[in-house]
């Protein structure tokens, strides 16, 4: 991210909540870098031959973003974690095209053995992954929001918690207990 404080990247969010052109010119370089990083990161373990550019996905995010008219921006952690969210959709929809417009299959891979360096997987799919949270969110939606705000999202434990107003411990523990029960759904385990 750019030099902004966290602090007034906070209040320019507020401030566009509330309709301020100004504050959104204003945000804009501000968050930039950091959409951009955090698209490059979801770019990077798409396989090879990806149609979608960094660049596009970024601008497919905001237009996305702008769109929500209701929501209200509690800090930059939350914007983060809503651009994590839009960006882990594009992609995802996008994969799922993709798939279709293949005939066949196979089996998918997905591996998540080791949380910090979770994001730096080549062999996550992320169809996969994206059903097996989608089965942990009908189980426990709060642990599948801590896997995409972590993994999609690529915040830390405590940027977490402050998104979810959860406490830090809080956060750690059902991060480990999320990643287990995903690493099994996603190695043919039971799901229960």
């Amino acid at each position: 991210m750019t030099n902004a404080q966290p602090q007034e990247v906070t209040q320019l969010l507020r401030a566009w909540n509330e309709g301020d052109h100004v504050a959104f010119e204003q945000l804009v370089p501000l968050v930039q870098v950091e959409l951009h990083r955090l698209a490059q990161n979801y770019i990077h373990h798409e396989r090879p031959g990806h149609i979608l550019q960094t660049t596009a996905l970024v601008n497919e995010a905001w237009v996305r973003l702008i769109d929500w008219q209701s929501v209200s921006w509690q800090n930059r952690a939350h914007f983060y974690g809503a651009a994590a969210s839009i960006m882990r959709r594009i992609l995802v929809d996008e994969a799922r095209h993709r798939h279709r417009q293949k005939h066949g299959g196979g089996v998918l891979q997905v591996s998540l053995t080791n949380a910090e360096n979770i994001s730096q997987e080549k062999t996550t799919d992320l169809i996969a992954l994206d059903d097996a949270l989608n089965s942990l969110a009908e189980l426990d939606p709060r642990k599948s929001r801590i896997v995409e705000l972590r993994f999609f999202g690529g915040l830390s434990v405590e940027e977490t918690a402050e998104v979810l107003k959860l406490s830090v411990r809080t956060v750690a523990r059902e991060w480990s207990v999320a990643q287990a029960w995903l690493f099994r759904a996603l190695n043919g385990g039971d799901r229960a």
